[in-house]
C-alpha cells in the first residue's frame, strides 16, 4: 500500500497548521505513523489521495450513521445552498429540526443550535449553573465532553476529591469546581453527593463512554445518577454527542429507558455539517438568553446548510427504524467473528459493544472504567491498527476509541472485516 503523497502532504501541512492536522488525534501519532490525506467518501468507504480504498469504520467519529454521501442528505444540502450558506438571522430550517429533535427525545421540550458538541456541552454546564446557583460540575473520568476549560479536568488523587487541570493554559482555580468521579463506581458517587451535595450544579456523563474506548454503564448506574440529582436538586446532563440517534432513535435515552434534564447532542443531528446542540426541560431552557439570565450566542448557530443536512437525516432515520436492527446484526457478527478468531490465536482481548459503537481492548480484565481501559496493550494495538490498514480497514488511530457502523456497511464488507481481523490475529 503507497501512502507517499499522503506523506507528503503531512510535511507541508505541518509547516501551516499545529502537529499537521486541526485535531490532535488525526495525526495517527498514537500508532506510529503518519496520517492519511482523504479525497473523497462514499457510502462505506473512503478513499486516499493516494488512490487506496478503505472500508471506513470512522464515520467522521460519529456522524455518518446513514453513510457518506447519503442521497437524501446531500440532495437537501444542495437545495438549501442553491439558496444561501449563512444568514445570520432565524430560518424555517431551525424551528424544523427543533421540533424533530423534541419530538424523538422524551426529555427535550426546548432546543437551542450550536456549532459543535464542544459548544454544547459547555453550554450546558453554564446553564445547569445559572438555573441552581450553584457552582460544582460532576464528571467522570475518562469520558470527554469537548475542550472547554471546565472540562479538561483529570481526576484527582482520591475518589471524591477535586481534579487538576489536565492542558496547559487551564487555570486550576477552574479545576477546583469540577469533581471527577471514577466511571461505574456507584460507591463514588453517593459519597461525592453526601459530601457536596447542596453544591453541585449538575452532572455531565456520556451515557455509553466513547472516548476510553466503548464503556458501558452498569445495570441501574444512570438510573442512580438519576436518582440522586433529583435528590440533591442538581441538573442531569447527558451527554449524548455521541451516542445520539445512534443508539437508538431516541438515543441512550432510549435505549437504556433514562431520563435527563437537558441533553446535549452533536455530529448526527448535522448529517456530517459542523452542528451541536443542547436541549431539556423548558423550566431550565427557559433560563437562556434571551429568555433568561445565562447568555449564549453563535452566529453561526442554526444555518441553513446544516439544518437542512440534519433534518434529511433525522427524518430518515425516524421513517427507517430498520436500520437499528440491521445494524445491531452486523454488530453482533463482528463481535463473534473477532471473539472466535482471538479464541483460535490466544490473543487476549476485551470486546465491548452497545449497537453500532464497538471497541476491542487489548487486555484479559473486563474493562469497566478508565482504570481498566488504561490496561490495554497499546504497543499491540499500535501493530493491529497497521495491519488492518494495510488490508483496507480504517479503524480510528487510538485503543480509546469507538469503531462506528453505519447502514451503509455491507454484508461484503463486514465478511471482509472479520477475515483481515482472522489474518491479523494470525500475525500479532
Amino acid at each position: 500500500m503507497n501512502t507517499e503523497k499522503s506523506k507528503t502532504a503531512f510535511e507541508e501541512a505541518k509547516k501551516y497548521i499545529p502537529g499537521g492536522v486541526n485535531s490532535p488525534v488525526r495525526a495517527f501519532a498514537n500508532v506510529g505513523t503518519h496520517p492519511l490525506f482523504i479525497a473523497r467518501a462514499k457510502g462505506s468507504k473512503i478513499f486516499d489521495i493516494d488512490g487506496n480504498e478503505y472500508i471506513d469504520y470512522v464515520g467522521s467519529w460519529g456522524p455518518m450513521f446513514l453513510g457518506h454521501l447519503k442521497d437524501v442528505v446531500i440532495e437537501a444540502v444542495k437545495k438549501a445552498a442553491d439558496n444561501g450558506m449563512s444568514f445570520g438571522a432565524p430560518c424555517l430550517g431551525e424551528t424544523e429540526l427543533a421540533k424533530r429533535i423534541c419530538s424523538m427525545v422524551d426529555s427535550v421540550d426546548v432546543v437551542r443550535m450550536v456549532n459543535s458538541g464542544t459548544e454544547a456541552t459547555m453550554s450546558a454546564i453554564r446553564l445547569a449553573r445559572g438555573f441552581t446557583g450553584r457552582n460544582i460540575i460532576v464528571k467522570f473520568e475518562g469520558c470527554y465532553h469537548g475542550h472547554s476549560d471546565s472540562l479538561l479536568i483529570k481526576a484527582g488523587s482520591g475518589a471524591a476529591t477535586f481534579g487538576s487541570a489536565s492542558s496547559a493554559g487551564v487555570p486550576e482555580d477552574f479545576a477546583k469546581y469540577t469533581l471527577v468521579l471514577p466511571y461505574n463506581d456507584t460507591k463514588a458517587l453517593e459519597n461525592a453527593f453526601e459530601k457536596y451535595g447542596s453544591e453541585i450544579a449538575g452532572v455531565i456523563i456520556e451515557p455509553v463512554a466513547g472516548n476510553m474506548g466503548v464503556v458501558i454503564p452498569k445495570d441501574g448506574y444512570l438510573q442512580k445518577i438519576r436518582e440522586l440529582t433529583k435528590k440533591y436538586g442538581s441538573v442531569f446532563i447527558v451527554d449524548e454527542v455521541m451516542t445520539g440517534f445512534r443508539l437508538s432513535p431516541s438515543g441512550a435515552l432510549g435505549r437504556f429507558g433514562l431520563d435527563a434534564d437537558i441533553v446535549t447532542f452533536g455530529k448526527i443531528i448535522g448529517g456530517g455539517m459542523p452542528v451541536g446542540a443542547y436541549g431539556g426541560k423548558r423550566e431550565i431552557m427557559e433560563f437562556v438568553s434571551p429568555t433568561g439570565p445565562v447568555y449564549q450566542a453563535g452566529t453561526l448557530s442554526g444555518n441553513p446548510l446544516a439544518m437542512a443536512a440534519g433534518n434529511a437525516q433525522l427524518k430518515y432515520i425516524s421513517e427507517n427504524h430498520y436500520i437499528y436492527e440491521e445494524i445491531e446484526l452486523k454488530g453482533q457478527y463482528l463481535e463473534e467473528s473477532f471473539k472466535k478468531s482471538s479464541d483460535k490465536y490466544g490473543i487476549n482481548i476485551q470486546i465491548n459493544r452497545v449497537g453500532s459503537m464497538m471497541s476491542i481492548f487489548f487486555t484479559d480484565t473486563k474493562v469497566v472504567d478508565f482504570k481498566t481501559a488504561c490496561l490495554s496493550d497499546t504497543e499491540r494495538f499500535k501493530k493491529y491498527f497497521n495491519e488492518m490498514l494495510k488490508r483496507g480497514i480504517y479503524l480510528a488511530p487510538s485503543q480509546f476509541e469507538s469503531l462506528f457502523l453505519s447502514d451503509a456497511h455491507t454484508k461484503e464488507d463486514i465478511e471482509k472485516t472479520a477475515t483481515a481481523f482472522d489474518e491479523v490475529m494470525g500475525i500479532l
